[in-house]
C-alpha cells in the first residue's frame, strides 16, 4: 500500500501528475477540487455552501474536505493506497488528515512537494480557456489556438474559461497557499516525508521523477 499526498500551489500542475502517476500505479487520486466543484455544479447543500469560498480564493471548512476524503479512501478502490491532491493545505488539516488516517489504520508514505513563482503560475492559471465543443485546452501566454478565436482541433468559435480563473482570484489563492505553506510543508519534513519537484520542467521529466520517488519507496 502507497498513500501520497501532492502539495503545490495553484497552477503547478499537480492534477496532471497525480492522473497519470495513479494510473501508473493502479491507485486512485483523490482531488478534493475535483469533488467539491462536482457538488457545486449538482448544487448541492455542500456545493452551495462551498460555492462562495471556492469564487472568492478562500479555502472550504476543513470539516467539509475532511468528511469528503475520508469516505473516498474508505471505499474498497483505495486498498491498495491512493493519491490526495489539493489537502491538507494548512498545518491545522494535515494534522486532522493524520488523526483520520489512523482510524482506518493508514499512514501518510510521502508528501510531494510541487514548487513554482507566482507570476508563472498567475500566467497558467488566469490565461487558461477551453473549447466549449471538443475540450481542447489553450492558454492565452502559453499555448494560443494558432488562429485567434478558433479551435486548432474542432474549428469552433466557441470557448470558455472558470469564473474563479481570473487574475484577482487568483492572486488571492496564491496568497491564501503561501500563507500556510511553510509550516505544512515543515510538519512533513519533521516526518522525513517530504520530496520536492520544479513544477516549471516538462510534464515528462517531472513524471519520471515521481516515479523515481515512488521506487525509492517500494524498496
Amino acid at each position: 500500500m502507497i498513500n501520497i499526498i501532492f502539495l503545490g500551489p495553484p497552477g503547478s500542475g499537480k492534477g496532471t501528475q497525480a492522473a497519470d502517476l495513479a494510473k501508473f500505479l493502479s491507485i486512485p487520486t483523490i482531488s478534493t477540487g475535483e469533488a467539491l466543484r462536482r457538488e457545486v455544479e449538482a448544487q448541492s447543500e455542500i456545493g452551495i455552501m462551498a460555492k462562495d469560498y471556492m469564487n472568492s480564493g478562500k479555502l472550504v471548512p476543513d470539516d467539509v474536505v475532511v468528511n469528503i476524503i475520508k469516505n473516498r479512501i474508505s471505499n474498497s478502490d483505495c486498498n491498495n493506497g491512493f493519491i490526495v491532491d489539493g489537502f491538507p493545505r494548512n498545518l491545522s488539516q494535515a494534522i486532522v488528515f493524520d488523526k483520520m488516517m489512523g482510524t482506518l489504520d493508514r499512514s501518510v508514505n510521502a508528501a510531494i512537494n510541487f514548487t513554482a513563482d507566482d507570476e508563472t503560475l498567475v500566467k497558467r492559471i488566469s490565461g487558461r480557456f477551453s473549447c466549449k465543443n471538443c475540450g481542447a485546452v489553450y492558454n492565452s501566454y502559453f499555448k494560443p489556438t494558432e488562429k485567434t478565436g478558433v479551435c486548432d482541433n474542432c474549428k469552433s468559435d466557441q470557448f470558455q474559461s472558470r469564473s474563479d480563473d481570473n487574475e484577482v482570484t487568483v492572486r488571492e489563492r496564491l496568497k491564501v497557499y503561501q500563507n500556510s505553506a511553510e509550516d505544512l510543508i515543515g510538519y512533513y519534513e519533521k516526518k522525513n516525508l517530504i520530496y520536492s519537484v520544479d513544477a516549471l520542467k516538462s510534464v515528462p521529466f517531472i513524471f519520471e521523477e515521481l516515479k523515481k520517488i515512488v521506487q525509492e519507496l517500494q524498496k
